[in-house]
């Protein structure tokens, strides 16, 4: 007897609208790997565009030496400095775990404004070091560090 229904998976008109949802599946599958041509993708578009990812936006740490430079600072600018003359002050720094020894201020009257030219020593886990230093005082009476730098 010859089949006058065929099945539905049978036809010809099945096999071909398969094939075109497999083939829609897999274009729609791998558009997300073109991007939209803004440089959003991962794709052609950003080929030409501009990236826009920082980095090294997380700021370098200071320099122990400048840690301790407040340090030193307070006890110059805390010094009185004709008690001192020849006398050196010691110094630490609990937070770098740094001290040293001052071994000269001179304090200068320039145009109104007192400073202090120091030279001092840093002991700390990289070795011992010689700085030279200057701190002025300000209108308001504070203190400023105006130089501190390792010697040559």
């Amino acid at each position: 007897m010859k089949d006058i229904a065929k099945r539905v998976c049978d036809t010809k008109l099945f096999s071909r609208l398969a094939g075109a949802m497999t083939l829609g599946l897999c274009v729609a599958g791998l558009s997300g790997c073109m991007g939209n041509g803004m440089g959003n993708g991962i794709g052609l578009g950003d080929a030409a565009g501009v990236d826009n990812v920082r980095t090294g936006s997380i700021p370098a740490p200071p320099s122990p030496a400048m840690v301790d430079a407040a340090a030193v600072q307070t006890a110059v600018s805390t010094a009185d400095v004709r008690e001192v003359a020849g006398n050196p002050i010691p110094w630490a720094n609990a937070q770098s775990g740094s001290a040293g020894v001052i071994s000269s201020i001179e304090e200068q009257t320039v145009g109104g404004v007192v400073c202090r030219r120091f030279t001092t020593t840093r002991h700390s886990y990289q070795g011992i070091a010689k700085f030279d230093g200057n701190t002025c005082r300000t209108g308001d009476g504070n203190w400023t560090l105006t130089s501190f730098a390792r010697r040559s």
